[in-house]
Parts: C-alpha cells; sequence; structure tokens
C-alpha cells in the first residue's frame, strides 16, 4: 500500500488543532470565516505566479513544492534568491499565533533543499498584521519537529480517526467550529471514559 502523501498546508493545521486538520484533509471538510477569507484576499498578489526582481533579489511566487523523502507536496507563497542562496517566504494576513507558521516554512525549506540540492539555514514568515517579516532559523529541533508532525498526520489520514476535540479558547476562531461541536464532543468524549472506568472497576 502507498503511503499517502501529505500537504505542507496540513502543518499548519495539525499544529493549531489535531482535529481541524483532520477534519479538512481527513474528511475534506472546509468552512470559510472572516479569518479564511481575509487569508485568501491577502494571497491573491503571491499567488498570481508573476515573478519579480527588485534591488538583486529574485523573487518567484506560487511555486510547486515535493519531498520525496518525506512524502510532502505542496506550494510556497514565494522564494526569493539572493547571490544564490534560496529562502522561502510564508504570507500570513494576521499576526504571529504560536508556532504553526514556522512548521510550514520549514517544511518548504526542507523540499526545496531536496530539490534544489542545496542547504537553507533560515527562512523567513511575512505578518500582515504588523507588516514585518520575521526570520525563522531552521534548526535541528524544528527539523525532527516538523518530520513528526508529518508522520503524525499520515498516521491520521491512514487510520481515519478523529482526534477528540480540545473545547479551549482555539475553538472560538476555528472556521469548522459548527460542524466539530468541539463542547458537545468533548462533553461525549468525557461521559464515555467515566462510563468504561466504571465498567472496569
Amino acid at each position: 500500500m502507498t503511503e499517502p502523501v501529505v500537504l505542507i498546508s496540513a502543518l499548519e493545521h495539525f499544529v493549531y488543532c489535531e482535529r481541524q486538520c483532520a477534519l479538512i484533509h481527513c474528511d475534506g471538510v472546509w468552512i470559510d470565516n472572516a479569518h479564511t477569507v481575509r487569508g485568501a484576499r491577502a494571497h491573491r498578489r503571491v499567488d498570481s505566479g508573476k515573478h519579480r526582481r527588485e534591488r538583486g533579489v529574485l523573487t518567484l511566487r506560487s511555486i510547486p513544492l515535493w519531498s520525496e523523502k518525506l512524502g510532502l507536496s505542496g506550494r510556497a507563497d514565494t522564494v526569493e534568491i539572493l547571490d544564490g542562496a534560496v529562502y522561502p517566504v510564508e504570507h500570513k494576513s494576521g499576526t504571529r499565533h504560536g508556532r504553526a507558521a514556522d512548521f510550514q516554512v520549514c517544511a518548504q525549506a526542507m523540499c526545496l533543499e531536496e530539490m534544489l540540492h542545496t542547504s537553507i539555514p533560515a527562512a523567513f514568515v511575512w505578518y500582515g498584521g504588523p507588516r514585518r517579516r520575521q526570520q525563522v532559523p531552521l534548526t535541528a529541533e524544528l527539523r525532527a519537529d516538523v518530520e513528526a508532525a508529518v508522520t503524525a498526520i499520515r498516521a491520521q489520514m491512514v487510520l481515519g480517526e478523529l482526534p477528540a476535540a480540545p473545547a479551549d479558547e482555539r475553538c472560538e476562531e476555528c472556521q469548522l467550529e459548527p460542524h466539530c461541536l468541539p463542547h458537545v464532543t468533548s462533553t461525549a468524549n468525557d461521559l464515555a471514559r467515566r462510563v468504561a472506568a466504571q465498567l472496569t472497576a
């Protein structure tokens, strides 16, 4: 059996919430909200595929990526090339939320390293909220975390089981909340655990 290919975008969803990742990438569920619509609008320029050169930097947009080693596939918002050095740049419309974007841009860099037979020590994430970009050092620890996340996502895809809902503050901002019903499912899971505990006592 061929192992399923993991989309690079799944890493951001997985780091944010494992259940959200499974709903999107296993069940094919998607609902737009204000955050996703704003993000799609902000990506119109980078999704255009138009390349440019400015001040010695060649900027390539919407570049297809893959890794045979990791079983990854996806797209880089932009890839910058300066004096032979290559840097992926991920674009986010809002502000930084944890390490999700770091995982995503690290995976992009790992794909580029394999595709171009080069070494990429750092990448960048552009945050539209503060209109700043942040450097992401591609440390051995981050790379190992990305590989572990890819393995976990692939296991989700093979098993087809939904992780438990976190039912915390993340759910309030999640576009899949009406489909996930985190507070209902978490209550049901708690009840099932209590019943199971009583039966085995």
